[in-house]
C-alpha cells in the first residue's frame, strides 16, 4: 500500500504545508466520497490560501491521486482575505468559487440576526451550487448559517426563514433578493462582502444590472466587492469597476489561455435532420461518466427529451443518479458537476463566449474531457471559425475512431460502469436522463 493509500485508508487527514506563503488544506471523507474541504475560519497567517485536491476513491480503495494548485487562487486569495476588492477573470473549472468562498469564510465573524455576506448570480441552479459550496467549506463552523433565495419558491417561505433563522451568508438571484429587501424582510445594512459570480452575464443585461445596482445601494458604503467570470470583455470591465474602490484586477487578455488544456474538441458536419441519429451513435460509442447535451431553446430541449425517453430533474443529474443532461444555456455558466467528461453541442451556440462556457462544463479542474459540436449550417460554421480564431484552438472534424484515453479517466469510467451495471437488470440498454430548461 502506498503512503497515500495508507493516509486515506485509515482516515488520516494531514494538513498540507507547501512553500511560502503557507497553503493549508484539509481533506474530509464523506459517504465513501472524498470531498475537498478548506477550513477557512482557523485564524492562520493572513496569507492562508488553498490547494485543490482531486483524487479517486472507489469502494474505499485508493486508486489515484493528483494535486492541483491554481494560479487564480494563488493570486487572489492572499489579497481577498485582507478585504481588497477583486475583479477576477479565469478559465472555467479553475477554482474561482473557492476564492470567494474561502476568503469570505476567513473574514466573517457571525453575528446573530445579521447578514454579513451577499452573493448574487444569474440562475437559481448556480445559486444552489454556490450555497452548497459555502456549506461544504464551513463544515467546522457550526455557528455559521447559509441560505439560498431564488424565484420559483413561495416568497413567504423565504420571509419566514429570514424572520426565524436569519443566515449570515445569503446567496441568491437578483430578482428575489431585491423583492425581499424592498419588503424589509432582508436587511442588507450589515453586509461586509458583496460578490457577483458570472458578473458579465448580470451586468450586460440592463434589467438585471438595474436590480444589482438597487441592491448594491442598500448595502453599506464600506464593504468588500468581488466579481468573477471566465469572460470579461473590455467593454464590461469599466462597469464592474464602478462598484469598487481600487480593485485588484486579474484579466486574461490572451484569450487563447481561456481554453481548457485537457479538453479535446471536435466538430461534425451534418444536416439538422441527421442530428438525432448521430447523437444516438455517439452515446453508444463513447465512454462517458456523465454528458451534457446543449440545445438552443426550450422547445428543442423538450423535443430531444422525447427522443431520450424520460423527463427528470436537475438534482438527480447533479447527484450522479442521471447520466445524460439535456439543457439550454441555463447551465452553460458556472455549473460544476464533477463527473461530466463530455459536452455535446447538439445546436451551435450563438457566440464564441457561449461556446467557451458550454464546453467548460467538461475537463474541469485539470481533468480530461471531450467536446463535440454539430455543425449544420453556414452560420454554425461562422461561429466555429470565430471560436478557433479568437481562442487560438484547432478544432478538428471528429474521426471515425477516438481514443478513450484522450478524454476519460479509467477510475471514473470503472465507477460509472459499476453504477450502470447495477441498474441494467431493471433498465437494460437504456440511459438515465435529466432535462433542464
Amino acid at each position: 500500500m502506498t503512503i497515500y493509500g495508507f493516509v486515506f485508508r485509515f482516515k488520516l487527514f494531514p494538513v498540507l504545508v507547501c512553500g511560502f506563503p503557507f497553503m493549508y488544506a484539509i481533506v474530509l471523507s464523506l459517504n465513501d466520497k472524498i470531498l475537498p474541504a478548506y477550513y477557512a475560519h482557523m485564524n492562520f497567517l493572513p496569507y492562508m490560501y488553498c490547494l485543490s485536491l482531486t483524487f479517486l476513491l472507489i469502494e474505499d480503495s485508493f486508486v489515484g491521486f493528483s494535486l492541483y494548485y491554481f494560479s487564480v487562487q494563488h493570486e487572489c486569495i492572499p489579497q481577498a482575505i485582507l478585504g481588497m476588492d477583486v475583479i477576477c477573470q479565469a478559465k472555467s473549472g479553475m477554482g474561482k468559487t473557492a476564492v470567494f468562498v474561502l476568503s469570505t469564510l476567513q473574514q466573517i465573524e457571525p453575528v446573530s440576526g445579521q447578514v454579513a455576506a451577499l452573493v448574487l448570480c444569474h440562475t437559481r441552479e448556480l445559486a444552489y451550487q454556490i450555497c452548497n459550496e459555502f456549506e461544504r467549506f464551513s463544515t467546522y463552523l457550526p455557528d455559521l448559517k447559509v441560505a439560498v433565495f431564488y424565484g420559483g419558491v413561495n416568497i413567504k417561505t423565504h420571509k419566514d426563514l429570514l424572520k426565524n433563522e436569519c443566515p449570515h451568508i445569503v446567496v441568491g438571484t437578483p430578482g428575489r433578493i431585491l423583492a425581499l429587501a424592498r419588503d424589509k424582510d432582508l436587511s442588507l445594512k450589515n453586509v461586509r462582502h458583496f460578490i457577483l459570480d458570472e458578473c458579465d452575464k448580470m451586468l450586460e443585461s440592463l434589467d438585471m444590472r438595474r436590480d444589482v445596482q438597487e441592491i448594491f445601494k442598500m448595502t453599506p458604503h464600506d464593504k468588500q466587492v468581488m466579481m468573477f467570470s471566465a469572460t470579461l470583455s473590455k467593454e464590461i470591465r469599466p462597469v464592474c469597476k464602478k462598484f469598487m474602490q481600487d480593485p485588484m484586477e486579474i484579466y486574461v487578455d490572451d484569450e487563447a489561455k481561456l481554453t481548457l488544456h485537457g479538453l479535446v474538441q471536435h466538430y461534425i458536419k451534418l444536416t439538422d435532420l441527421e442530428k438525432n441519429r448521430k447523437l444516438n451513435d455517439l452515446l453508444d460509442a463513447l465512454d462517458f461518466n456523465q454528458v451534457v447535451i446543449f440545445v438552443k431553446s426550450v422547445s428543442r430541449a423538450a423535443e430531444l427529451n422525447k427522443l431520450l425517453v424520460e423527463l427528470t430533474r436537475y438534482k438527480g443529474f447533479k447527484e450522479g443518479l442521471k447520466r445524460i443532461l439535456v439543457a439550454t444555456d441555463l447551465v452553460g455558466r458556472g455549473i460544476d458537476i464533477e463527473r461530466v467528461n463530455i459536452v455535446i453541442n447538439y445546436d451551435m451556440p450563438d457566440s464564441a463566449d457561449t461556446y467557451l462556457h458550454r464546453v467548460g462544463r467538461a475537463g474541469r479542474f485539470g481533468t480530461k474531457g471531450l467536446a463535440i459540436t454539430f455543425v449544420s449550417s453556414a452560420s454554425d460554421s461562422d461561429v466555429l471559425n470565430q471560436v478557433q480564431e479568437r481562442f487560438e484552438v484547432d478544432i478538428k472534424e471528429l474521426p471515425e475512431q477516438i481514443d478513450t484515453a484522450t478524454y476519460s479517466i479509467a477510475g471514473l469510467i470503472a465507477q460509472s460502469s459499476e453504477e450502470t451495471d447495477s441498474q441494467s437488470s431493471s433498465e437494460s440498454n437504456s440511459y438515465w436522463f435529466a432535462v433542464i430548461f
